[in-house]
């Protein structure tokens, strides 16, 4: 309404005027976009795609120090999934009426790591023949489970799985199911070992899984995840 009113108070050589600066910025600005656009690819278009994968071998705290320490892997979150309860605490998982199991989201460059590559790892690194327990922890929440986006995914796994059968001499009975929703865990279970590398669970149980992982060449020493 303004530039309206503006117009109508100029003569007519004014208006005739700012008719040709309107039609001039807007050939310019076209010009400009596609210069834009043939020129060098913005922020967006340059972002690496990323994935993610979900995957429960036992205690996330296990799983989380190992994943992260993949070339490829951006980040790792220790969370819930599989079961029906809605953000569910890990108190309440414990108690083993969640249906939930302990599980890492896996977010990871496909460019730098495939998703059967991550697959490989996860057999590595934990037991996915005893049913509902890793070591001393007992419990659905501690179950083999692979829990796939999409049918691609779904299809990996179930490969990964065939080929994984071949290294154990009793059947693999991890899950494969799709995941409905994750929910990460309290604050204090991310980047668990790494933060207490000292504490008990941490120097019985993952750091020998580390060390024979790391001397297998699987892993990295460190963390390779981006800060």
């Amino acid at each position: 309404m303004e530039i309206q009113r503006r117009l109508r108070s100029q003569p007519s050589s004014s208006i005739s005027n700012l008719k040709m600066k309107s039609a001039m910025c807007i050939l310019l600005s076209a010009g400009a976009l596609q210069c834009s656009a043939l020129g060098e690819p913005t922020n967006s278009m340059s972002a690496n795609k990323t994935e993610i994968a979900d995957l429960g071998g036992g205690c996330f705290w296990c799983m989380e120090a190992v994943f992260e320490r993949l070339p490829g892997v951006i980040s790792v979150t220790s969370g819930f999934a599989g079961g029906t309860t809605d953000n569910p605490t890990y108190r309440q998982v414990c108690t083993e009426t969640t249906g939930h199991a302990e599980v890492t989201e896996i977010v990871f460059d496909p460019a730098r790591i495939s998703y059967s590559r991550l697959l490989e790892v996860f057999w590595q690194a934990h037991d996915p023949t005893t049913l509902n327990r890793q070591g001393a922890d007992e419990g659905t929440s501690y179950r083999s489970i692979i829990l796939y986006r999409d049918e691609q995914q779904r299809r990996e796994a179930e490969k990964s799985k065939l080929e994984a059968q071949k290294n154990f001499k009793n059947p693999i009975v991890t899950e494969v199911a799709p995941l409905r929703k994750f929910y990460p865990a309290e604050d204090y279970h991310q980047e668990y070992y790494d933060k207490h590398p000292n504490e008990g669970y941490c120097q019985v149980v993952i750091a020998p899984k580390l060390h024979k992982l790391e001397k297998a060449k699987v892993i990295q020493e460190t963390p390779q995840t981006n800060p």
